[in-house]
């Protein structure tokens, strides 16, 4: 193999951590290669108005944002290109990855894949999706100020963004399938005794109710089979989250229960000369601005590791 077609670092997605990842190995001079997928710039691509971005005082959209990104990063002259990984082979150097147009070979790789929100797939879901339908409490929450909202989920997730929502709205409906919760008693308890925060149970979810903003939630009550609709403003799904590592996973990284990517020291995967960045190892804090940190951090390692091997 002819060493000049073997890329100092490809970072797989192109999301804040990848983009920021490729933004500091352009500038270390590593050229980096990203490939970012049939859907360029990650879940900010679906998101209206970002407002919890450092260095945006009137907000941003978040299209313009990962668009500012992209810009950026190629200013430093990185190579993105619109491809999708389908598999990886990192039992042998350099690694070996392969898209739905060709072959790449590496030294590193900086996996920064993402995790999608769950959602229940309501007829109205999507088109109502940044319009009052939200999978994040934390990026949205501000926008419903004195709102009534509902939660949909069962476990921590849900009292979490529940207790967090109660900032800002002014009541918070937990609406659950069952009447039994997956939530630990402490999370539960504490929404239970805010006295904001409603309980919907045994409760189906059949629509979100609007047709150019969330007006109402419509539920169907498991036990009586009779339907009604809940009159909010916004619906947050608190379902869980799905992280993009199928592929790494048959490669050979180490995902834990959930397959969220396993790191070490910091950025590090079980493989040396494999780094993780972004949502799909943090299922904690799931921003922007975090994955961004993860990013820098990786492309960072990446360096360090590439100059050791020299």
């Amino acid at each position: 193999m002819d060493q000049k077609d073997v890329k100092n670092v490809v970072i797989i997605g192109s999301g804040p951590a990848g983009l920021t990842a490729a933004l500091y190995a352009a500038r270390g001079e590593l050229k980096p290669v990203v490939l970012a997928g049939l859907n360029p710039g990650g879940q900010l691509m679906q998101t209206t108005e970002v407002e919890n971005f450092p260095g945006f005082p009137e907000g941003i959209m978040g299209p313009d944002l990962m668009e500012n990104m992209m810009k950026q990063v190629k200013r430093f002259g990185a190579e993105i290109l619109q491809e999708n990984v389908i598999a990886a082979d990192f039992t042998k150097r350099p690694f070996m990855l392969k898209t739905d147009k060709g072959e790449y070979f590496a030294k590193s790789v900086i996996i920064s894949t993402g995790a999608d929100a769950n959602w229940l797939n309501l007829p109205n879901e999507q088109k109502l999706r940044g319009k009052g339908v939200s999978a994040c409490a934390t990026c949205d929450g501000f926008f419903f100020k004195g709102k009534d909202v509902a939660v949909i989920g069962g476990g921590d997730s849900a009292m979490e963004e529940a207790n967090f929502l109660t900032k800002f709205a002014n009541k918070v409906t937990i609406v659950h399938r069952r009447a039994e919760f997956k939530a630990s008693k402490i999370m539960l308890k504490r929404a239970q005794d805010n006295p904001k925060i409603a309980f919907a149970l045994n409760a189906g979810i059949v629509d979100a109710v609007g047709e150019n903003t969330v007006e109402g939630l419509k539920i169907k009550d498991n036990t009586t089979g009779q339907e009604s609709v809940l009159p909010v403003q916004g619906i947050f799904l608190a379902i869980g989250h799905t992280p993009n590592t199928k592929i790494f996973a048959e490669a050979g990284l180490e995902v834990d229960a959930k397959g969220y990517m396993v790191v070490k020291n910091h950025t590090h995967s079980n493989i040396e000369g494999v780094f993780v960045a972004g949502d799909v190892q943090d299922f904690r804090y799931r921003q922007a601005i975090s994955a961004a940190g993860m990013g820098c951090m990786a492309a960072l390692d990446v360096e360090k590791w590439l100059a050791e091997q020299e």
